[in-house]
């Protein structure tokens, strides 16, 4: 977190003059954000992702597909009804009911964590799906509202977040770990990436529905806080906590009743792994709600605010690298990040470095930050963007490992995650509205555009890869024995 509030109080104390309010509660929020990440990611590797691991691996050894097709769809709705992220979309979209929206995104990401799951189980090349689920996307785009396209690809960023992804990459990593075949560990990827389509889906089956048209104010703007003193600072984020506190609650809720119900009737792990996962779980909710805090109530209005006075320069251009530079080092503080790293790491044995992975997802959505700038300064629609940005990716996934293509794409719904949403969506907010150009049409989009950019640099990551292997004369990577033993063990076998 120190480079970006590095940059923060470099601008604030040259180019962006920042109320003192603001700049304190940015501060506070910055410290709230690194306690609640540590231990946010402590509990993710205490509870979430064995959690996943071990649904994932059970309903695998059922080989019953209906109660595969049933148990995917089932957690997919649950865990996105209850994103925290989804809520905040959903009240952007103008002339589409709420509900409408939740519903239609939930059973999304339900129906292609489904499809994501039999890919594993029939050995189908994600690639293939890839090519085909795009290519109806940009079909659906041509018939909705243009204004509308940069929403719906939103939507697929922001209902993967800090929730979700360890869930379903751990319940990959379940299901893939029981196969002894070579390419398990390729088809350990790629669940997020395909989840990541269902909402885009469903969003643009509903613009088909409801043709809505977007309107310059069809969004919430942010306030900007004002303080009396530091009583009034504290009472700011105190009056937060009940609302951050209820949000994860309902998300963290029906991932533990649905544990509880596979532990009674499937898994039945013993005492000690339980006590460790419910510890877990008490560091993923003390986490998550200090990080929501902090994002949100600290982040989001200096991020908002520094965008409008940047957009207001006679050098407007300016806020192009500085938005890069302030995506070069944002996507470190993401905590599904972490997460990805930490996995890739270990299911290729440490050949694939968390370093490597760190700086590929740096690099990505650095050129995707300044590229959404570009758009707000020259107004450029972002299809013009995407549809090459896509081609590109999946030109890429026919010369790069498998392995390589699953991680990328699984890697750009992680990396847009809740600071995309909450710090860099209102930077281009602000800039947007003191350009003078349409919020919902220019702003929106960047979010799609940090999901796009990391896809093209992590396979460039397995272009580099293949060429040191090749010249190496080693073989690819295969999924670490390591990760099967710990399931073994958690499940009581010899």
């Amino acid at each position: 977190m120190l480079p970006v509030t590095g940059i923060v109080f470099l601008l604030c104390f040259t180019v962006v003059p920042v109320p003192t309010d603001i700049l304190m509660a940015f501060v506070v929020g910055a410290v709230l954000l690194v306690i609640g990440m540590g231990l946010f990611t402590l509990g993710t590797d205490l509870a979430m992702t064995p959690i996943g691991e071990q649904v994932g691996s059970a309903i695998t050894k059922s080989r019953k597909i209906w109660f595969v097709v049933l148990v995917c769809f089932v957690v997919g709705v649950i865990i996105t009804v209850a994103e925290p992220d989804l809520q905040v979309l959903a009240g952007q979209v103008p002339n589409i009911p709420n509900l409408a929206i939740i519903l239609a995104v939930a059973i999304g990401v339900g129906a292609f964590l489904v499809i994501a799951m039999l890919r594993i189980i029939f050995r189908i090349r994600l690639s293939y799906l890839l090519i085909f689920f795009y290519a109806l996307v940009f079909l659906l785009v041509q018939f909705v509202p243009e204004a509308f396209v940069a929403v719906a690809f939103d939507s697929g960023g922001v209902t993967t977040g800090p929730m979700t992804v360890p869930f379903i990459m751990a319940l990959g990593v379940g299901a893939a770990a029981i196969r002894t075949d070579r390419d398990a560990d390729n088809d350990s990827f790629g669940l997020v990436a395909l989840c990541s389509i269902g909402p885009i889906l469903a969003v643009l089956i509903l613009g088909l529905i409801f043709r809505p048209e977007a309107a310059q104010n069809a969004y919430t703007p942010v306030t900007i806080p004002v303080f009396e003193d530091s009583r009034a600072l504290w009472h700011y984020f105190a009056s937060a906590f009940p609302e951050y506190l209820s949000e994860v609650l309902l998300a963290l809720l029906p991932i533990l009743l649905f544990f509880l119900l596979f532990q009674v009737s499937v898994i039945k792990l013993r005492k000690e792994p339980l006590i460790r996962i419910g510890i877990g779980l008490l560091y993923t909710f003390i986490g998550l709600v200090l990080f929501l805090t902090g994002v949100n109530v600290g982040f989001m209005p200096v991020g908002n605010y520094v965008g409008s006075q940047l957009g207001a320069l006679s050098c407007n251009w300016i806020i192009i690298p500085v938005g890069m530079l302030i995506g070069y080092f944002i996507v470190a503080a993401e905590p599904a990040v972490h997460v990805l790293n930490k996995q890739v790491y270990e299911l290729t044995s440490g050949v694939v470095p968390q370093k490597a992975m760190q700086t590929s997802l740096s690099i990505g959505v650095c050129l995707s930050v300044g590229l959404a700038m570009l758009r707000i300064v020259l107004e450029i629609p972002v299809l013009y963007f995407l549809v090459p940005g896509y081609l590109i990716a999946i030109a890429l996934s026919f010369f790069v490992p498998p392995m390589f293509t699953a991680i990328a794409f699984d890697s750009g719904g992680v990396a847009s995650g809740p600071m995309t949403a909450t710090f860099l969506l209102p930077l281009a907010m602000g800039a947007s509205a003191a350009l003078g150009v349409n919020i919902v049409e220019y702003a929106f989009g960047i979010v799609a555009m940090v999901a796009m950019t990391p896809l093209i640099t992590i396979q460039i990551l397995g272009v580099m890869f293949r060429i040191r292997q090749s010249r190496a004369g080693r073989p690819e990577p295969r999924q670490a024995e390591p990760v099967r033993e710990e399931l073994i063990e958690m499940e009581g076998e010899e």
